[in-house]
């Protein structure tokens, strides 16, 4: 009788390995690892050789990047979606891409189950089954950190269990954060960062330098936008992978884009977290500036509602919902005239837009000079403040008249409201 076959979400880090060993020594499964290089730098023919050591039958690895950056994070990136103000979703955009690959392998390899690493306590569990869920509902998920039968409490015991069975690990007691890294960013949780209290060391950093130790020099970037998404650094033009990779590297040389937050998950609880996002912010900042330049009040207004809503989706897993794809359509109208050139100022941890240009540019110096200009009549002024404040004016002359007050001047709007109905 064959044994059953179940796809394992694999890393090659600490957890999956355990639960890899596990699933071959608790329930006799043939386990399919699926590896999904999202610009994690690793040496996948290291991780695929390790996963067939552990007790893989298969082991597949999925470049993803220029999907993940085309199909998710420039649609974040369009409708400036950033969770509670300061988290730019880097795991947040990837978990329902990995969903995605690993119930095409399902389908492909005759599985009916996915198997992941994801603890009780996290965001990323949710994503992954929401998504799973999604796109095919036949398709059952066991998350081992859920289970009964699941024999350990904490990564110390994991660490000892791998140790146990000569499965190699890097983390160790002394340095045991929790970490994804992709294309997008870098995350650190875990360790001495449990306690908000503990300022987060210099030694956190992977992606980029501490804004002190950044030159002190700054350095200017152009950035080219063509329908709200990036596609040109100082004049070249690059395909994605490439440019976010150049952003990045500017970012990191600056100290951009480290945050230290404290954030509301999903299931109800505050984690801490430091993220790195070196090109990310960059890249947000510098869209942010060119929708400044070119859409109106209106459409600027509702899209940082859109945007909030956006990002909670994204966060909470929910990409492959109808809601998410209407608010990705009406981002995509919004987008249809951003197109232009940012430059950026990049200085010890700050990004700022020093200058930008479109020809969509709603900004008109003849309108908006303080010189003496023809085309803007400022005695017009006058009649739209009287018809813009009216309704703060007729409400004002009814409060005096009914509690008492009533002016000497009785002006003409005065004696009009004292002819009418409003005033007895």
């Amino acid at each position: 009788m064959a044994k059953e076959k179940v796809v394992l979400a694999y890393s090659g880090g600490l957890d999956t390995s355990v639960i890899m060993k596990w699933l071959t020594e608790k329930y006799d499964y043939d386990v399919i690892a699926v590896c999904c290089n999202a610009g994690q730098k690793e040496d996948f023919d290291a991780i695929e050789k390790k996963a067939m050591a552990t007790g893989a039958i298969k082991a597949i690895t999925i470049d993803l990047r220029e999907e993940f950056i085309t199909d998710y994070i420039w649609p974040t990136l369009k409708a400036d979606a950033i969770y509670e103000g300061v988290y730019m979703l880097g795991t947040s955009m990837a978990r329902p891409l990995m969903a995605k690959k690993l119930v095409e392998i399902c389908e492909q390899e005759g599985a009916y189950t996915v198997v992941h690493g994801c603890t009780g306590k996290g965001n990323d569990q949710v994503r992954f089954e929401a998504s799973i869920n999604a796109l095919n509902p036949a398709i059952t998920v066991f998350a081992p950190w859920r289970s009964p039968e699941w024999d350990f409490s904490s990564r110390e015991e994991m660490i000892e269990y791998a140790q146990s069975r000569g499965i190699p690990i890097s983390q160790s007691n002394a340095k045991i954060y929790s970490r994804d890294e992709n294309v997008w960013h870098i995350s650190h949780e875990g360790g001495e960062l449990e306690n908000p209290w503990n300022e987060h060391l210099k030694s956190i950093h992977v992606l980029s330098v501490a804004p002190e130790d950044a030159p002190d020099e700054p350095t200017y970037v152009d950035i080219d936008f063509e329908q709200g998404v990036p596609v040109a650094i100082d004049g070249e033009k690059l395909p994605p992978i490439e440019l976010l990779a150049k952003v990045n590297e500017l970012g990191s040389k600056n100290g951009i884009g480290t945050v230290d937050i404290i954030e509301n998950r999903l299931v109800g609880m505050k984690s801490r977290g430091v993220y790195e996002t070196p090109g990310g912010t960059i890249l947000f900042a510098a869209h942010q500036g060119l929708e400044q330049l070119i859409l109106d009040r209106d459409t600027t207004q509702y899209r940082m509602i859109v945007a909030q809503k956006f990002s909670q989706l994204v966060y909470d897993g929910l990409w492959f919902t109808p809601l998410r794809e209407a608010i990705s359509a009406f981002v995509d109208k919004t987008q249809e005239q951003v197109t232009g050139t940012v430059r950026m100022k990049l200085y010890k941890g700050c990004a700022y837009v020093a200058a930008r240009k479109s020809p969509y540019s709603l900004y008109n110096e003849e309108f908006a000079t303080f010189s003496k200009d023809d085309v803007y009549n400022q005695s017009d002024a006058e009649g739209f403040i009287n018809l813009f404040s009216l309704p703060l004016k007729i409400r004002a002359i009814q409060k005096l008249t009914v509690e008492g007050g009533a002016p000497e001047h009785e002006s003409l709007e005065w004696k009009v409201l004292k002819g009418s109905d409003f005033i007895e």
